[in-house]
């Protein structure tokens, strides 16, 4: 769901009122006004600004609440653009399975099969790591991010020298293979956006085309995802986006972090509250996978780590589910970046889903969960008033 860093943003940030949107509401039980009350809790928990969306079969109400930019102190915009971080998987998931359908390719080929030479060293062995292992995050291969500059010196001074750096995949990869593996291939499950710069290598050797190619044209494209896009090394958002804030450490000040450069298989893709709904829900509602592969990414694994958050939580093929207060299951993934976060849910159908966007990230562990936490309240609130 997130990025390695599961940092956060909490602090007195003075915020502005709240602002209403006119769609309809979009669920029984679950009024404009209930969006709006949930949205403000989760400004109140340290973040500059939100955005909520709330799809239910085609139609959306939003809520805003809180500054886009503290120093001129405008709305978060309606329609802002924002790094959706590993949010980004659940596409090049989508993307694998679409290819396993279509034969080009199994989910127990091996990476060395299709990357040879290229994961190994100090313990580390592609012709043990199946496609699904990375896909389901049972490889047990280290995150590389762990030896990106800006993690190991979490800092402002940091940040600001390597914001314009770009790796290749290659690159990344050897990072990770700098350590031994932490458990057996398929053993247990264990976070790592290693596994996601290898999935998107292996969609570019299948298909001769870049992962970001094979994203847009059997994704973006076909779905109207027109503000969907990977940057690349580009570092830049599109206009109009909310300015995204970074506490580096408790008590510290909020800094700008909007450009920075990461455009990876793991995490790169820009896109909207609009977009990520729509995607949600076609995926979920059957339309980009054949039944049987809807199945595959619907096969979890205990998500140990996640279950401190989401109840039950689960970890299919890019894919995540947790339990709801109402009893169903709920589907989702999230992604966090320097300075922005994504927390989203769909219902099983496919018929409502919510994502909200957060332009802070705090600067502890405690407020970064109860941000996420009070998200989660408003998504759950949402699912289960639509059922």
């Amino acid at each position: 769901m997130l990025k390695k860093r599961f940092i956060g943003v909490i602090g007195a940030v003075v915020v502005a009122a709240p602002v209403l949107s006119s769609p309809v509401a979009a669920a029984p039980g679950y009024s404009r006004e209930q969006l709006q009350r949930d949205v403000d809790a989760i400004r109140d928990t340290g973040t500059t600004g939100v955005l909520a969306e709330v799809n239910v079969k085609g139609r959306s109400m939003k809520a805003r609440s809180g500054v886009a930019d503290l120093r001129t102190r405008e709305p978060v915009p309606w329609n802002g653009y924002y790094r959706v971080g590993s949010n980004t998987k659940t596409f090049v998931a989508t993307v694998i399975l679409q290819l396993v359908a279509e034969g080009k390719l199994g989910l127990s080929d091996t990476v060395e099969r299709w990357l040879p030479g290229l994961v190994q060293g100090n313990g580390n062995d592609g012709s043990k790591i199946t496609v699904r292992d990375l896909l389901r995050q049972t490889s047990g291969l280290y995150d590389y991010s762990y030896y990106l500059p800006q993690d190991i010196d979490h800092t402002p001074e940091t940040y600001r020298k390597v914001r314009f750096r770009s790796h290749t995949p290659e690159q990344l990869v050897k990072m990770a293979m700098r350590h031994e593996p932490l458990f057996a291939p398929g053993a247990r499950w264990n976070y790592s956006n290693t596994n996601y710069v290898l999935a998107g290598m292996v969609v570019a050797k299948v298909t001769g085309n870049p992962w970001e190619h094979e994203v847009h044209e059997r994704i973006i494209a076909p779905l109207g995802l027109d503000h969907t896009s990977s940057p690349g090394t580009g570092a830049y958002v599109p206009r109009p986006h909310a300015t995204f804030y970074e506490r580096f450490a408790p008590g510290g000040p909020l800094v700008d972090v909007t450009v920075f450069s990461d455009g990876h298989a793991d995490g790169g893709l820009i896109s909207t509250t609009g977009d990520m709904n729509r995607f949600l829900q076609a995926l979920l509602s059957g339309r980009l996978l054949r039944p049987a592969q809807m199945a595959q990414m619907k096969q979890t694994v205990e998500a140990r780590e996640w279950q401190v958050l989401y109840k039950e939580a689960g970890y299919g093929l890019g894919l995540a589910k947790r339990r709801t207060s109402c009893g169903t299951w709920a589907w989702f993934h999230g992604g966090s970046m320097f300075g922005v976060s994504s927390v989203n849910s769909v219902s099983a159908d496919g018929r409502t889903s919510v994502e909200i966007m957060l332009p802070t990230q705090p600067g502890d562990q405690e407020g970064k969960i109860a941000q996420l936490a009070a998200a989660d309240r408003l998504t759950d609130r949402a699912i289960c008033a639509a059922r």
